[in-house]
């Protein structure tokens, strides 16, 4: 079903330890409006979309989520590569370090497990599609608080390209809402 590229969707090359942005960056792993909510919402909604288009676009939107995941594993462990227990400690990663040593899991900034019930699908396209450009626009609206608890430019690149591509997912979904409500899809 897929090709699986073994590089990632931009370039990630963190040379600076910064283990406060890491636990920052975990809220778009874990969290309400990151890419792993994305994902599975996206995954599961595409099943009650009516034609192939719909299908279509939520499989794609879905499986790009599923590489957005990558690419803020790979910035967290880049920024806590080589990180000491007594710095995860000092950053508020010590109970993320208790429960799991250095594996990430998935939770939010807050250290909140990842749960279900932050995506909502419920068997209508216009009602899921107006979930699916809300969680968009959250999305774009994390990365940017994001973007401004930085200055690294090797931090900053990747959040810029995450950013943009949840403005081209909400209007791909936006183009999609579109069409079927002047189908007259209800």
């Amino acid at each position: 079903m897929w090709k699986y590229e073994k590089r990632l969707q931009y370039p990630i090359n963190i040379k600076t330890k910064d283990l406060q942005m890491a636990k920052f960056l975990i809220e778009q792993y874990g969290g309400a409006n990151g890419e792993m909510a994305a994902a599975l919402r996206y995954l599961n909604q595409r099943y009650t979309m009516p034609d192939e288009r719909g299908k279509a676009l939520l499989t794609d939107i879905g499986t790009e989520e599923l590489a957005h995941i990558e690419m803020i594993c790979t910035m967290i462990y880049q920024l806590t590569k080589d990180a000491t227990i007594e710095e995860l400690k000092a950053a508020g990663l010590g109970g993320h370090y208790a429960a799991h040593g250095k594996d990430l899991y998935p939770t939010d900034a807050n250290g909140v497990p990842f749960t279900v019930t932050y995506f909502a699908a419920v068997g209508d396209p216009i009602a899921d599609l107006s979930e699916d450009m809300a969680a968009e626009e959250k999305a774009r609206a994390v990365y940017e608080n994001l973007i401004t608890m930085t200055n690294d430019p090797d931090v900053i690149g990747p959040l810029l390209w995450l950013r943009q591509r949840e403005v081209v997912h909400f209007n791909r979904f936006k183009e999609l809402y579109d069409y079927y409500k002047s189908i007259g899809l209800k």
